[in-house]
């Protein structure tokens, strides 16, 4: 074999919003090495049949707890409060790195069947550097491109940033193909006691990623402390980037940092309406995640689709209180495209992914579904992607050059081995917590509410509401 793959026939999304129709896609090795129609590839060139699909740039999430994703789903109706009580105050401490392990190891194959080739393991469980190397090791047994975004929700960031151990476990497991991070929050507090773990960064050379813009959590004071001690960079990611204000935009816009914007999470859990129309009018660079899939689903399609509604609501909404019309989007399926591409190899300073040029990265993803009727026409390739498209379309998925998806199946997974692992891991929690405890986290409480059962001051009839009366 040559060492080469080429995707035939298929609509190549490149870069700057280029479709080209019908062309080839030639991989040599981990680089593109040539895009064009009807290309003459080495022989022995292994040869994938695009013919009415779509090849793309792999996306990107800048933010995803994956630690959390063996409780997929437990966490449907929370809101924030209750995702902060559970893991912050209550149980998050509960996990040990075997947990962590199965966590990462299932959103990490997860992440990567949905077409999400990079994603930045937001890891705030790591309560030890044994849950940090159970983390690491649980990337590093997955076929795709990682960051761990090394965090402790347990501890003051000055604290664990301080510690020998945690600098042993950078000297150890960082500057190979495992990217770094480090993931902490900053309160506000005018002590300003994030600042230790902000110098530690610097010392090390890594970027910080926070969550910023959390109502009720984390806001314009602490960006203004950032801002005044000089550790807004261009490397910084702000998460979620809702709740704040103008003068904090201009501050993340001139220091030359990125918003990942987590819409399903924004909308649902109360971090504050998805910002993305702030973000365009201050020129602050978008890149997209998926949060956690303690709530939500675990794939950039649905990112994008959430992401175009909640901007589009927001335009409708405005211009209607003003007793105006929309008569043309702002906000475009190519753009949010972009953001789940080019605009995550932006943050992570990694120009070369995000787009589908010769000689970048060969991290491509082939949409093709020839079983469903949902898959054609294929009139306007960016909308297909953003409001069409899901991960059973996701046909194949080559990282670094290397194929990890084939014809819709994932290559070298073990997934009767990891659904034991993570079977393990629920009834480890189910112990500690106990049944009622269990029970109760996954459903929280419903406020009372007075139902009005005849809204008609006229009659005292009473509609039988089991037949929809």
């Amino acid at each position: 074999m040559s060492g080469s793959i080429v995707l035939r026939g298929g609509t190549v999304l490149t870069d700057a919003h280029r479709v080209l129709p019908g062309e080839d896609v030639l991989v040599t090795g981990d680089r593109i090495a040539a895009i064009g129609p009807a290309l003459e590839v080495p022989a022995g060139t292994e040869e994938i049949d695009a013919t009415g699909g779509l090849v793309m740039p792999g996306m990107i999430d800048t933010h995803r707890h994956l630690w959390q994703t063996a409780m997929r789903g437990y966490g449907a109706d929370w809101t924030l409060t209750q995702y902060f009580v559970w893991y912050y105050l209550e149980w998050g401490k509960v996990f040990r790195p075997e947990d962590i392990y199965a966590g990462n190891l299932l959103g990490a194959w997860e992440a990567l069947e949905a077409g999400v080739t990079t994603t930045v393991d937001w890891s705030h469980g790591l309560q030890t550097t044994e849950h940090a190397d159970a983390a690491a090791d649980a990337l590093e047994a997955v076929p795709g491109r990682f960051v761990l975004a090394y965090g402790n929700i347990q501890d003051a960031p000055a604290n664990w940033t301080g510690t020998a151990e945690f600098r042993d476990f950078v000297s150890r497991r960082t500057g190979g193909d495992l990217g770094f991070q480090l993931a902490f929050d900053v309160t506000g507090d005018p002590a300003f006691p994030e600042k230790p773990a902000f110098e530690v960064a610097r010392d090390l050379g890594v970027p910080v990623t926070t969550h910023a813009g959390v109502w009720g959590a984390t806001g314009d004071d602490g960006i203004r402390l950032m801002h005044d001690n000089g550790f807004m960079t261009p490397e910084t990611i702000y998460v979620h980037g809702a709740s704040l204000s103008a003068d904090s935009y201009h501050r993340i816009a001139a220091t030359g940092g990125s918003v990942s914007v987590s819409t399903e999470s924004e909308q649902s859990a109360g971090q504050g309406y998805p910002p993305t129309w702030a973000l365009r009018q201050y020129g602050i660079p978008v890149s997209l995640s998926m949060d956690t899939s303690v709530w939500w689903s675990g794939d950039l399609f649905s990112a994008m689709r959430a992401t175009l509604g909640a901007d589009r609501s927001r335009e409708h909404l405005e211009a209607h209180a003003k007793g105006e019309t929309v008569t043309h989007a702002a906000l475009r399926a190519d753009q949010v495209v972009d953001w789940a591409t080019r605009g995550g190899a932006h943050a992570l300073g990694r120009t070369d992914l995000g787009t589908l040029e010769v000689g970048k990265k060969a991290d491509v993803v082939l949409l093709k579904n020839d079983d469903s009727p949902a898959s054609f026409p294929l009139l306007n390739p960016y909308g297909h992607v953003a409001f069409q498209a899901q991960r059973g379309d996701v046909h194949t998925v080559l990282v670094d050059g290397r194929i990890v998806k084939r014809d819709g199946r994932l290559v070298g997974v073990d997934l009767p081995a990891l659904r034991r692992r993570v079977e393990a891991t629920v009834e480890h929690l189910r112990s500690q917590l106990g049944e009622d405890a269990w029970r109760q986290g996954m459903n929280p409480d419903v406020p009372e509410t007075k139902i009005l059962d005849n809204p008609y001051t006229y009659t005292t009839y009473q509609s039988d509401t089991t037949h929809g009366g």
